[in-house]
């Protein structure tokens, strides 16, 4: 009894492998992100003086709480907090 071969494609499990890998490397390439900065985003993520200012304004209350000199003023805070409501 013979057997023929019938429609068997052959079969190279190295060569598979090599096409599975050389694919992975051509998605790898393809997928890849870009990011492109306008000048004008780049203006505003610089630190602006107010923003400077403001932290420096913080550091030195934190300094002042810290060493215990810090007073509140009970009348300031109640007009600037009225101020502040009644906007």
């Amino acid at each position: 009894m013979k057997i023929n071969k019938i429609n068997i494609p052959p079969v190279n499990p190295y060569r598979t492998n090599q096409l599975k890998a050389e694919q992975a490397k051509e998605q790898a390439k393809i997928k890849t992100d870009k990011i492109e900065i306008s000048s004008e985003a780049k203006q505003l993520s610089e630190t602006s003086p107010i923003t400077t200012q403001r932290n420096e304004r913080v550091q030195q209350l934190k300094a002042q709480i810290e060493s215990g000199n810090y007073k509140v003023e009970p009348e300031k805070l109640a007009s600037n907090l009225i101020k502040y409501y009644k906007k």
